[in-house]
């Protein structure tokens, strides 16, 4: 029998208890050749060229390591250039956040086309040991070396989640779980410097524009949500049969990427499994400061200046059905680490967040080096910064492409 999470708190008081979104929808190639030149310029005629985008996939250097890449050619039939973000007032399941929706010009994008995997992750967690002789001092370091500079995850807290992870799957293919928005920003900085192609994390609107792939109901499927065991890992399919797999004295947790039929465009996951990380912070009436306008897509981001409250996406295998809708969005709060007992607490792992990934994107079009700055989180956020800057187990230091 599965029990509801709270239950079984006391039971696994040493271990870490994801925070179910049943109880509340708030969380307290081989590397083809860049196609596009960094310019900066806004896709369309006067922009990179749309004929250019194919899928393509992207090989982690020194190992057998490919990350698979959709492309999102925005303008092109089937793509529209705008679409509306939110969900109407009358939809079943709506939640206050989501609202008043509003119309969104989108820009062309690649999108991976499963969520990042502990495989994929590991290759940058790693970099921990093979860096730390490269060290970077805030307080003697050049402003551009420190700038330039890859934060690396400290090492995980492994007594306590030794015993998750081999239930739950750490290899293989399953989704990297229980980290930091500025951890995943910190990879796709990592990656974005070891391949010489700029990935990010996917703003909100950009997330809601491909998984909706051009719909406008409920689901990209429509909107009863009979089919949804088709596409999603949640909380009513994602038990085991042998409840000694998945999370400990759960019986239940997030499956392999791409097991479950893809969206329209080709993406897997994109509901259900694990929740996924977006740039933008929470604001419950953020969608207020848009209704009846039309938006950039840039307009719309949500800069973060605090490490909470942040919006993951998608749903997740401890979600109901109306979690995973195209619209719903979830509150990333500081109740994701209530329970880890460092000060300070840490930057890039949590104590109740084994629901919580995510996947990245490439624009086709660059940025400027201020913005990609921005969107690698480094220079954003006050607090982070100071934790950096005290060192301690804290590592930044230059990643060298060919290492």
């Amino acid at each position: 029998m599965r029990f509801p999470i709270l239950v079984i708190t006391v039971a696994l008081a040493a271990l870490i208890v994801p925070y179910s979104t049943r109880a509340s929808k708030t969380l307290a190639a081989k590397s083809e050749p860049s196609m596009v030149a960094g310019s900066g310029q806004k896709a369309g005629s006067d922009g990179p060229p749309l004929d250019g985008m194919k899928p393509y996939t992207e090989a982690l250097a020194g190992t057998p390591i490919k990350m698979a890449f959709i492309a999102v050619p925005v303008g092109k039939a089937k793509y529209p250039k705008t679409f509306t973000m939110g969900s109407p007032a009358k939809e079943a399941g709506r939640g206050k956040d989501e609202g008043p929706a509003f119309e969104v010009e989108v820009e062309p994008f690649w999108m991976g086309k499963l969520e990042v995997t502990w495989d994929e992750f590991n290759v940058f967690r790693q970099q921990y040991s093979k860096l730390l002789d490269r060290r970077l001092d805030k307080e003697t370091a050049p402003a551009k070396a420190w700038v330039d500079a890859v934060s690396v995850p400290t090492p995980l807290w492994e007594q306590d989640s030794r015993p998750i992870l081999m239930g739950m799957g750490e290899k293989d293919g399953y989704p990297v779980a229980d980290i930091s928005r500025f951890a995943a920003q910190q990879f796709t900085k990592w990656l974005s410097q070891k391949t010489g192609k700029f990935y990010r994390l996917p703003t909100e609107a950009e997330w809601e524009y491909a998984a909706r792939a051009g719909t406008s109901t409920r689901y990209f499927f429509g909107d009863d949500a009979d089919k949804l065991d088709d596409y999603a890992w949640t909380f009513d399919n994602s038990e085991y049969e042998d409840l000694d797999k998945g999370y400990p004295g759960m019986g239940a947790g997030y499956r392999k990427v791409g097991l479950k039929k893809a969206n329209p465009w080709g993406f897997h996951d994109i509901y259900g499994n694990v929740s996924e990380w977006v740039i933008d912070a929470h604001d419950p009436k953020g969608y207020a400061r848009f209704k009846g306008a039309k938006k950039s897509w840039r307009e719309t981001i949500a800069w973060p200046t605090k490490i909470f409250p942040g919006v993951v996406r998608g749903g997740n295998w401890e979600s109901e059905p109306e979690g995973c809708r195209s619209a719903a969005r979830l509150a990333a709060t500081k109740q994701l680490q209530r329970r880890d007992p460092q000060i300070p607490k840490s930057l890039w792992w949590y104590t109740d967040a084994f629901h919580i990934g995510f996947r990245i994107v490439r624009p086709l079009a660059e940025p400027t080096a201020e913005e990609k700055k921005r969107f690698w989180g480094d220079g954003q956020i006050e607090r982070i910064e100071t934790i950096l800057k005290e060192g301690g187990k804290q590592l930044r230091a230059k990643v060298d492409r060919a290492n």
